[in-house]
């Protein structure tokens, strides 16, 4: 007993001395300058905002020591993003926030030069639920009559989104096969910008995420037509799903998490996967969950590497399903 008492004074005394690594020390990376989070879509879109409300929870539960600061990097369905991430390799105060389309772009585009197995996986966040909307004045009350409007009318009704592999243009396709109906795509860089040309009547229906519509919808400026789920969520309890609206789809995933530049020390990675689950235990998250209708989906860097497999799997087959060319 004596001993062991003796050796841990001593052990005591070289931590002090800076012969033998303190708990503290040992924990290796921490920032200490400001935090680049980088998003591929401009403001407003689903990245914009989850990576906006990480920073603030981050900061309001005291999980960093530094500020993360949201950078937009816009164009290519993610490509712009990943391909700024690939050329920070090592470099250790940089995060991106990715969805599905960084898995699914590469799938359908050859010419992609960075696909997230570039990066660093770090955590996998959410699965995000969508729902159809139109301006709240809209003649449509119900899916089957925007889509009996399309029929009669091929090509003059539009729908706003991002990029042609992202989950409201393959929303678009399959319903478009199963129903024969067409309807024009326009194509815009940010949530805000989507948001607006259907609020300005530009366009006449657009595939949301709840986070980015809940704001209008609750000040009765959109009316939702269905949801993009397998059950109907606690926001619209009396609005049908896909399925029960009559379209049996395929359900179409949507995925939030984050990653690094390539190359970043294993502590690193270690940092980051402890600070973003420490940020799910806490009543911050859990509200936000809530208050967004997001279900929570986190894995750790290990997990989330097994799900890209699974996830492009899983798109390829429903890309295949919408008629959309798959290259890889």
């Amino acid at each position: 007993m004596r001993e062991r008492i003796v050796f841990a004074a001593a052990a005591a005394v070289l931590a002090a001395l800076g012969g033998v690594p303190t708990p503290a020390s040992a924990q290796g990376y921490k920032p200490t300058r400001p935090v680049e989070v980088v998003v591929h879509t401009g403001p407003g879109g689903g990245s914009d905002v989850l990576a906006r409300a990480v920073a603030l929870m981050m900061e309001k539960e005291k999980l960093l020591p530094v500020r993360m600061q949201v950078v937009n990097k816009t164009g290519g369905g993610g490509a712009v993003a990943a391909a700024y991430l690939a050329e920070k390799k090592g470099d250790q105060n940089t995060l991106g926030f990715f969805t599905g389309v960084w898995l699914t772009g590469p799938l359908t585009s050859a010419e992609a030069k960075v696909t997230l197995r570039d990066l660093t996986p770090i955590a996998r966040l959410v699965l995000e639920p969508a729902v159809i909307a139109v301006k709240s004045d809209a003649p449509y009350k119900s899916l089957p009559d925007f889509i009996a409007a399309a029929k009669k009318s091929p090509g003059e009704l539009k729908q706003s989104g991002g990029s042609v592999t992202s989950r409201d243009n393959i929303v678009r396709e399959l319903l478009q096969k199963s129903t024969g109906a067409r309807w024009a795509y326009i194509s815009f860089p940010g949530g805000g910008e989507r948001i607006a040309a259907l609020l300005g009547g530009h366009v006449n229906m657009m595939v949301i995420e709840p986070a980015e519509a809940g704001e209008h919808i609750r000040a009765g400026n959109m009316r939702v037509l269905a949801q993009v789920t397998d059950k109907r969520l606690p926001g619209f309890p009396n609005v049908p799903t896909l399925k029960e609206a009559g379209f049996d789809l395929p359900s179409v995933p949507q995925v939030r998490g984050v990653v690094a530049p390539p190359a970043i020390p294993k502590e690193n990675v270690a940092y980051w996967e402890n600070a973003f689950h420490k940020l799910t235990q806490t009543q911050s998250w859990h509200k936000f969950l809530a208050d967004n209708q997001f279900e929570d989906g986190y894995q750790n860097a290990a997990e989330l590497t097994k799900f890209y497999d699974e996830f492009s799997g899983r798109m390829r087959g429903i890309l295949k399903e919408a008629g959309v060319k798959v290259v890889r």
